[in-house]
């Protein structure tokens, strides 16, 4: 059974580094939560290495450049390792084509240049692509992946490799819901189509944050000193359990419907309910980040 904990503090002397998700345990899209921005920096001051682990379609540098935006301090983590890098490398080497059909908004265009510059591929229409790249829907305040059905169809029926750069099915944007890239390349499978995945809780997206946790660390962190923080039990936690490395499970965020709060702490029989369920048992448990 999951140990529910009280606070980060009560667990940190056990780990070496976090691997932390953004959306619902840092931020809601709007704005910091201040608790966990302040057990962030007071891990970080023990000693503790922090990197930042989501499933943004975007590139670390666009992600950096969000969290400021948003206001979450920078002394808050050390490093980012997003989705959208380990999909960039996928898109440089060719895997979806050349000519890639772009479903997303256009504030997601930093996804085709990496840190070298424009990444060699082509934005065309649906009807000219050797394959799709989905960071998103064009207007996720309003659609639906059913919006997306002819799309979906056309691209099965060609045989096109769908891209996906965030796996996230669904995020809370302040008090809303909304559905992300993930929930595309869901319905796309299904149709009998060709999804490639490389965010939580693929492997890719760890490859890459053990290399850059690497290059910050003055010693080798093993994994058994990388806890992995987060709210997706599909992404976070799924991911953390595949890469054998302790999950803490942040039951405020995407759960926050199906587990209640008292005394902000998860209820034990709902929390209980839910990991049976998902057949997953996270190391750890708490209601919000602090």
């Amino acid at each position: 059974m999951t140990r529910i904990i009280d606070n980060l503090a009560q667990i940190a002397h056990s780990y070496d580094a976090l691997f932390v998700d953004l959306w619902g345990c840092l931020h809601n899209g709007v704005e910091p939560f201040a608790d966990a921005v302040t057990a962030l920096q007071a891990y970080r001051a023990q000693g503790g290495k922090v990197l930042l682990l989501t499933n943004s379609p975007r590139p670390r540098a666009s992600v950096k450049r969000q969290l400021a935006r948003i206001g979450v301090p920078t002394d808050t983590y050390d490093e980012i390792a997003s989705s959208g890098d380990a999909a960039q490398i996928t898109l440089s080497a060719g895997v979806v084509g050349r000519k890639v059909y772009h479903l997303g908004p256009d504030h997601d265009l930093s996804f085709f240049t990496d840190e070298n510059g424009p990444i060699n591929v082509e934005r065309v229409p649906l009807k000219d692509a050797e394959g799709i790249v989905c960071t998103g829907l064009f207007d996720d305040l309003t659609e639906t992946p059913d919006d997306y059905r002819l799309t979906i169809l056309d691209g099965k029926t060609r045989g096109l490799k769908m891209l996906c750069a965030n796996p996230d099915i669904s995020v809370d944007l302040g008090d809303k819901r909304i559905f992300c890239s993930g929930a595309i390349a869901q319905a796309y499978t299904q149709a009998g189509g060709t999804s490639l995945y490389f965010g939580k809780p693929h492997s890719p997206i760890y490859q890459l944050a053990y290399a850059r946790l690497a290059a910050i660390s003055a010693r080798r962190i093993d994994n058994d000193r990388i806890l992995c923080i987060g709210d997706g039990i599909n992404t976070d936690i799924r991911g953390g359990v595949a890469e054998d490395l302790d999950t803490l499970f942040i039951t405020g965020g995407l759960a926050a419907t199906q587990i209640s709060e008292t005394n902000g702490k998860p209820d034990e029989g709902e929390l209980a309910e839910f990991i049976k369920s998902n057949k997953l048992t996270p190391t750890f448990t708490m209601g919000h980040l602090h």
